[in-house]
């Protein structure tokens, strides 16, 4: 798998370096068409004619030209929204669940784990670290109490907006450990740069203590 920080970030990365590679190899045949023809349809040196030879109306290469880039945008199509449906599926019962606020300016991150909740407030002067075990299914709700917000974690290769009034959510399955910086993404008002935070993957025995220590009984 690539490298990420999560199982998503993976499949991000190898559609990323799909579309790079096909994008790469129809730059070969394009630039290759175009020096060909350059080099065996000029005119030639010394030629009565005034214009080298014209072929018009050849129908096999019209319906080539026509039908390899529908093949083409159908296969991109087609590896794009099967990713997708992957990448924002989210479950019932996920192993971790976040409530992410963001306001003027900072984080708030209230973690949900074994019947106990955990919660962290952020500043602008410091910056919140929300701790997750590595390995499990980490669902995210996304809510904002005053303007436009957006969580964004680089490393994960995903961000998604916090509106105010609209519920957004999302899952990651949290696949090596790490300390991860995360910021807002949204232009949100004069302390927009100071609005960063953490995301620290930890072993599952590491995140046990971190809960039952800072973690309330629901």
């Amino acid at each position: 798998m690539p490298e990420g920080a999560t199982k998503e970030a993976g499949i991000i990365q190898s559609l990323w370096n799909g579309a790079w590679i096909a994008s790469l190899a129809v730059g070969v045949v394009v630039w290759g068409l175009i020096l060909w023809a350059c080099a065996f349809h000029r005119k030639r040196k010394n030629s009565p004619d005034a214009l080298p030879p014209q072929v018009r109306y050849n129908l096999p290469i019209e319906i080539l030209y026509t039908t390899v880039p529908i093949i083409m945008v159908a296969v991109f199509f087609y590896f794009t929204a099967r990713d997708e449906n992957t990448i924002v599926a989210v479950s019932k019962n996920p192993d971790v669940k976040v409530h992410v606020e963001g306001f003027q300016w900072s984080w708030r991150f209230t973690s949900e784990y074994g019947g106990k909740t955990a919660q962290v407030v952020g500043t602008p002067a410091k910056r919140p670290e929300l701790v997750l075990p590595v390995g499990k299914k980490v669902q995210f709700d996304l809510s904002s109490p005053d303007v436009i917000h957006s969580f964004w974690v680089p490393s994960f290769l995903f961000k998604r907006d916090v509106i105010p009034g609209v519920k957004n959510v999302f899952e990651i399955q949290t696949s090596k450990t790490g300390t991860f910086a995360g910021r807002c993404a949204e232009l949100c008002g004069v302390d927009h740069s100071r609005m960063l935070f953490t995301v620290k993957i930890v072993p599952q025995a590491e995140y046990d203590s971190y809960i039952n220590q800072a973690g309330s009984a629901k």
